[in-house]
């Protein structure tokens, strides 16, 4: 059913009010702040429908209303206002985008990090598509007596921190030797087609362990794709919605587990997504994620994690403006100098 453009205004009213406050509002609020054209009555009574209609709510008799989840869709879907950053915040993501960037996972991490920052929450940021990645070269270093450690670098960044057993009687020669070998059968080709069975070659025996460690490696970086970079893990806990100790405990667990963030996170081709209330284990949640393109350097997204009751507008215009910087920063590619411009401002 729609809503008449008094009860719209209302509705915005109330959920503007409790973005600021986190307190239930009252129509004499609402008159004096928002709409004084209205009588207190005429609200009243409006409050009344709505709360019919399913988008407010009564703590209890004698409080104000506070929206529902149906509230925030309608609110985010028709009724937020846009918003423009401000010098001070546009300043922050050039900061951040400006110096030198080595490789996808410090694009990541600052997109994690900017996003924290300006909107105060708890912000979340991967790379996608890790399968289009080239493989350059396969570094082979024996760090224990029993253990290797594999660098795999492609054209995009370098899987480190990655393990495997070997036979002690090893010498440093046959990791030199292995390596070249290793190169030479996985360079040039796409991890989607190591990973596919797709790479054929004959190994001598004395090489199938690393031929196999290399492919489960790169197994497990494809499945899992590029970490996972969280930010303001703690700022959930400053919002009054996760007092709770329970509820905090919920988002902290999600939070620390990569295997339930990362389809929580994944917002398949589009552009921009907001789930309100979508998280089964964390109620009164809401997710908001965009999907970026660095240029050549692949594709990922970013986003926050925070209560229902988020200042949308903001989140939606740094992720807009995270985006459009990220485009320009694919245009010189990681590792050129981007001093960036105030084209990225978003508000418009």
């Amino acid at each position: 059913m729609a809503l008449s453009g008094r009860k719209e205004r209302i509705l915005r009213a109330v959920v503007d009010s409790y973005i600021d406050s986190c307190e239930p509002i009252s129509s004499s609020v609402i008159r004096e702040r928002y709409l004084p054209e209205l009588s207190s009555a005429t609200i009243r009574n409006e409050l009344a429908s709505l709360e019919d209609m399913g988008y407010l709510t009564q703590p209890h008799i004698s409080a104000g209303r506070v929206p529902t989840a149906d509230a925030y869709r309608l609110y985010v879907d028709k009724l937020m206002p846009r918003r423009k950053l401000t010098k001070s915040e546009i300043g922050v993501v050039k900061k951040y985008f400006s110096r030198k960037i080595k490789d996808i996972d410090e694009v990541v991490k600052s997109t994690a990090k900017v996003i924290s920052e300006i909107t105060n929450l708890t912000s979340v940021a991967y790379a996608t598509d890790v399968g289009d990645d080239i493989i350059v070269s396969v570094k082979i270093v024996k760090i224990m007596p029993t253990m290797a450690l594999f660098v795999i670098v492609t054209d995009r960044t370098i899987i480190k921190d990655a393990t495997a057993s070997v036979p002690e009687e090893l010498k440093e020669e046959y990791f030199e030797t292995a390596s070249k070998f290793a190169t030479s059968v996985f360079g040039g080709k796409r991890i989607s087609e190591v990973t596919s069975g797709k790479v054929e070659k004959e190994v001598h025996k004395e090489y199938k362990r690393v031929f196999d460690a290399v492919i489960a490696i790169l197994k497990n970086y494809y499945v899992s794709g590029a970490d996972i970079a969280i930010e303001g893990s703690s700022k959930i806990l400053e919002q009054p919605e996760f007092n709770n100790i329970e509820k905090a405990k919920a988002m902290l667990k999600v939070l620390d587990s990569k295997e339930e963030l990362y389809p929580v996170l994944k917002s398949g081709d589009m552009d921009l997504s907001i789930r309100i209330d979508s998280l089964d284990s964390v109620p009164e949640c809401a997710i908001v994620t965009a999907t970026y393109d660095l240029g050549g350097a692949g594709k990922g997204s970013a986003g926050v994690i925070g209560p229902m009751r988020m200042d949308y507008s903001k989140v939606v215009s740094v992720l807009d403006c995270i985006g459009k910087t990220l485009g320009s920063l694919g245009e010189k590619t990681p590792g050129d100098n981007n001093n960036g411009n105030d084209d990225n401002n978003n508000g418009e």
